[in-house]
C-alpha cells in the first residue's frame, strides 16, 4: 500500500512538472508569436538614437548628479555638518544610491506596463526636489531630501531610461545602453567643477549653488520628457516577474552586482576627501571628481561598443576586476599627479559597471517588453551593496584615521564581483570561454 502512493506520488510530481514545463514553452512561444507582429528593433535611425540621447538626459540629471557627492561629502564635513563623522555623512549619498536602484523595482515595471507616462511626473518632482534641497540647513533635511526622495525619483527616471532604448536596439544595445549611462559621467563632469567652484570660490553659497544646478536640469528633463518612449505596446502581464529568480543566470548577476556596487563607490565617495588629507587644494580635490567622470564617458561607451562584438559578460567581468585592481592602489596616491593619473584610470575601469550591468541583465529576458521590469528586480536588490557600502568604508576611514584599509576591503569586495560575474557564463549555453 505504502509503495503504491509512493508511486502515486511520484507519477504527480513528474505530472506537475511536466505541465509547469509545457507552460513555460507555451509561454515562450506566445512571446514569440506576440513579438513576431513587430518588425525587429532597428538598431539606429534618428527616433531610436534620439530615445538614447533622451536616456543620457536623464542619467547626466540623476547618476551623474549623484556623481558629485564626493564635493557635497567634503563640503558638509567642512560647513553645515561639521559636527558629523564621514560615515555619518556618507549615509546620505549610499541611501540616495540605494534607492535609485530599489525604486526601480516599480520603475522598471511602471515604465514596461504604461510607457513614458511615468518620466514626465517624476522629471517635474525631481526639480522640485533640487529646490527644496537648496533650503536644508540640518542632517535630517538634507538626508530626507537628497537621500530620500532624490533617491527614489531618480529611479523613477533611470529604469525607464534604460528599457526605453532596450526596446529600440538588439544586435547594438550594449553601445545605445552605454551612451545613455554615459550620461552620467558628463553630468559628473559638469556637477563637480560648478559645485566645487560655487561653493569654495564664489559667494553664492549653499543655497543658490543648488539652485543653479536645478536650473541647468530644466532643459535636459524637458527633453528626455520628449524623446525617452517605448518602441513595443505595454505589456499586460503581471506586474512582477518573481519566477526570474529561478533562473541562474539572472540570480548570480544579482550576486555580481551586489560586490560590485558596494565596493565601486568607495573612490567615488572618498576621492576628494582624500585628497584634501593629502594636502591637495579644496578647489582641485573638487575637479578630481570630473576628471574620474571624463575617463568614465569613455568607459562606458568603448566596451560597450566592444561589448556587442565580444560579449557582455565578458566585458562587465573585465570591467569588474580591474575596476578591483584600481581600488586596491587607492592608498598608494600621495600627489596632484598621481591624484589625476588615478582619477583617469579608476572613471575608465569603472565606467563598465553601470553600463555593463544593464547590458548583462537584458540577457535574460527574450522579450524587450521586460527587461525593465528585470532591471529593477534585480537591481532593486544588488543595490543594497551601494547602501551599506560607502558608510562602511567611512567606518573604516574613522576607525584606522586613514584610506589602506578601506582600499583593501573594497578592493576584495569588487574582485569576489568580477569573479562572480565570470563564473555566471557557467550557467550560459556558450560557456566559459563563449562570446556572450
Amino acid at each position: 500500500m505504502s509503495t503504491m502512493q509512493t508511486d502515486s506520488d511520484s507519477k504527480n510530481e513528474e505530472g506537475s512538472r511536466n505541465t509547469q514545463s509545457i507552460k513555460l514553452d507555451d509561454e515562450k512561444q506566445s512571446v514569440t508569436d506576440d513579438l513576431s507582429n513587430f518588425p525587429p528593433a532597428p538598431d539606429g535611425g534618428l527616433e531610436a538614437w534620439l530615445v538614447a540621447a533622451g536616456g543620457a538626459a536623464l542619467f547626466f540629471c540623476c547618476l551623474g548628479f549623484a556623481n558629485s557627492f564626493g564635493s557635497f561629502e567634503e563640503y558638509y564635513l567642512s560647513h553645515q555638518l561639521s559636527d558629523r563623522s564621514p560615515d555619518d555623512i556618507a549615509w546620505i549619498g549610499s541611501l540616495s544610491a540605494f534607492l535609485s536602484f530599489a525604486s526601480g523595482m516599480v520603475g522598471g515595471p511602471l515604465f514596461d506596463r504604461y510607457g513614458a507616462a511615468v518620466v514626465r511626473p517624476a522629471a517635474l518632482a525631481y526639480v522640485v526636489s533640487m529646490m527644496l534641497l537648496s533650503l536644508c540647513n540640518t542632517y535630517w533635511q538634507i538626508m530626507l531630501v537628497q537621500g530620500v526622495l532624490m533617491g527614489v525619483l531618480q529611479g523613477f527616471l533611470q529604469f525607464p531610461a534604460f528599457a526605453a532604448a532596450a526596446q529600440w536596439f538588439d544586435k547594438k544595445r550594449a553601445t545605445a545602453l552605454g551612451i545613455a549611462v554615459a550620461g552620467s559621467s558628463i553630468g559628473g563632469i559638469v556637477f563637480p567643477i560648478a559645485l566645487s567652484n560655487m561653493l569654495n570660490g564664489s559667494s553664492l553659497g549653499f543655497g543658490w549653488s543648488v539652485r543653479v544646478m536645478g536650473f541647468v536640469m530644466i532643459p535636459f528633463v524637458a527633453f528626455a520628457c520628449i524623446t525617452v518612449k517605448p518602441r513595443l505596446p505595454s505589456r499586460k502581464t503581471k506586474f512582477w516577474m518573481p519566477e526570474a529568480y529561478r533562473d541562474i543566470k539572472f540570480s548570480l548577476l544579482i550576486v555580481a552586482m551586489f560586490f560590485l556596487f558596494f565596493s565601486f563607490l568607495t573612490p567615488i565617495f572618498f576621492l576628494p576627501t582624500y585628497a584634501v588629507s593629502r594636502g591637495i587644494n579644496p578647489t582641485l580635490a573638487g575637479y578630481l571628481l570630473a576628471i574620474l567622470n571624463a575617463a568614465s564617458t569613455f568607459g562606458r561607451v568603448i566596451p560597450a561598443i566592444l561589448a556587442d562584438k565580444y560579449g557582455r559578460l565578458n566585458a562587465f567581468a573585465l570591467g569588474g576586476i580591474l575596476t578591483a585592481v584600481t581600488i586596491f592602489c587607492f592608498n598608494q596616491v600621495t600627489n596632484t599627479v598621481g591624484f589625476v593619473a588615478y582619477a583617469i584610470f579608476f572613471g575608465f575601469a569603472s565606467g563598465t559597471i553601470i553600463s555593463g550591468a544593464s547590458a548583462a541583465m537584458s540577457l535574460c529576458t527574450d522579450d524587450p517588453r521586460n527587461i525593465g521590469t528585470y532591471m529593477g528586480m534585480g537591481m532593486s536588490i544588488s543595490g543594497v551593496g551601494g547602501l551599506i557600502g560607502p558608510p562602511v568604508s567611512g567606518a573604516f576611514v574613522r576607525t584606522y584615521g586613514g584610506f589602506y584599509e578601506v582600499a583593501m576591503f573594497s578592493g576584495a569586495m569588487c574582485l569576489v564581483g568580477g569573479l562572480v560575474t565570470l563564473g555566471t557564463k557557467f550557467s550560459t549555453p556558450q560557456g566559459i570561454f563563449g562570446r556572450i
